[in-house]
């Protein structure tokens, strides 16, 4: 059901005027998202006209963009992903864990995101993979999906990782199923310190090779010297590794992966308002508790946009990743060896191949079976009805 304020209506209103307030400064992946929003079902991406079988009700139904930015199109994305990950769940508990950058970190990823961002990925990984493998801690190779989240709840810059990891894994001789204890997988401070470790030493590596760029008010981190004077204070820092309980079982994993997997910056459900004062949303305070935690922030139209556009990822990019049982080079083979070791039954094998489900939504006058009965292309507009159903238009853009 469409929302009565989605990021889209902000973004045809505002995003004109921001693109020529800012020409010049605007990537061409954030004009390319921008672009994508303004016109996601609309007559610009075409689209087809939809008739029910019973009582002849029709409507029009325009296209989708598919941007993996745009909050109207990542539900259906989620549900294609999420059913080809259903089969890959083992009858273990799942715990998440969150890995974050400090904030003088998430300064020097601002301008350089796809370094950044992928060493992100590659040292939390590492940190989860080798302190699992300890015999002093777990001493098993583990699973792991990993998914990048770049915002706070404001939509300020916010970059971290999700992982969510099954409760124990294979003994390096591939013998038996070594499980964790039920509510503890592995020590937060030792994964911390390993995972600052393998950061920053990867990290002044990279600017050691002249690969970091910097512009504006950070470009004095390009000296060496002022670099290592700015992450001079997290070398001591403890950095944010955080371990939530295990889930209740697989649904609620994969319930909870719906919700994180093809999240955007913002959803249209937390958009309340947009007039002369700016946009309204709701986001969480996280100093706060209880029902305080949930506010209401204001944000003029050009900051808004500023701040949804700080989280376009780097084109190819990719923000969900699998390692070590779950690397797509080897996941059939360890999850077969990890069924086999926990005695669990296989997943279903079944050879015929199934209907696709049928994504449209049933007549809202009958419930009956809603068929295309034309196409139109982009800029284009669908035919005149017969004048005997022209009162039953729907315009579902």
């Amino acid at each position: 059901m469409r929302a009565d304020l989605e990021v889209a209506d902000i973004f045809r209103a505002a995003g004109p005027g921001y693109r020529v307030a800012h020409a010049g400064h605007l990537s061409l992946e954030q004009l390319k998202v921008m672009s994508a929003i303004e016109h996601c079902r609309t007559a610009a991406l075409g689209g087809h006209v939809e008739a029910c079988e019973d009582c002849g009700h029709w409507r029009i139904a325009y296209n989708s963009c598919r941007n993996r930015h745009c909050p109207r199109c990542q539900g259906a994305a989620a549900r294609t992903w999420l059913a080809e990950r259903e089969a890959d769940l083992l009858p273990v508990g799942y715990f998440h864990v969150v890995f974050t950058l400090p904030a003088e970190v998430a300064v020097i990823a601002f301008h350089n995101k796809a370094l950044v961002y992928d060493l992100l990925f590659k040292a939390a990984s590492e940190t989860m993979l080798t302190i699992a493998a300890d015999p002093k801690h777990l001493g098993a190779r583990i699973g792991i999906t990993a998914v990048l989240h770049t915002w706070g709840s404001a939509m300020t810059h916010h970059p971290h990782v999700h992982m969510i990891v099954p409760g124990g894994g294979i003994a390096p001789d591939g013998s038996r199923w070594v499980s964790s204890r039920p509510a503890f997988l592995l020590p937060v401070r030792v994964l911390g310190k390993l995972f600052r470790r393998l950061f920053l030493t990867r990290l002044v590596a990279l600017h050691d090779a002249g690969r970091l760029p910097f512009l504006g008010s950070a470009a004095h981190l390009a000296d060496r010297r002022a670099f290592l004077r700015h992450l001079k204070p997290v070398r001591s820092k403890r950095w944010v590794v955080y371990a939530k309980p295990p889930f209740a079982g697989p649904q609620a994993v994969l319930a909870y992966l719906s919700r994180y997997t093809h999240r955007v910056a913002i959803s249209n459900r937390r958009l309340i308002a947009f007039d002369e004062a700016g946009v309204t949303f709701r986001y969480k305070d996280y100093r706060r508790e209880g029902a305080d935690r949930q506010q209401l922030m204001t944000l003029a139209a050009d900051e808004f946009i500023r701040r949804f556009l700080l989280h376009v990822l780097p084109r190819g990019f990719h923000r969900i990743r699998h390692y070590g049982l779950l690397a797509s080079s080897a996941r059939k083979a360890s999850l077969a060896l990890a069924r086999e070791l926990l005695n669990g039954a296989p997943p279903p094998q079944d050879d015929t191949p199934e209907e696709p489900a049928d994504v449209r939504r049933p007549c809202p006058c009958c419930g009956g079976r809603m068929v295309v009965i034309e196409r139109f292309e982009r800029w284009c507009q669908p035919r005149a009805p017969p004048a005997s159903r022209a009162p039953n238009r729907e315009n579902a853009p």
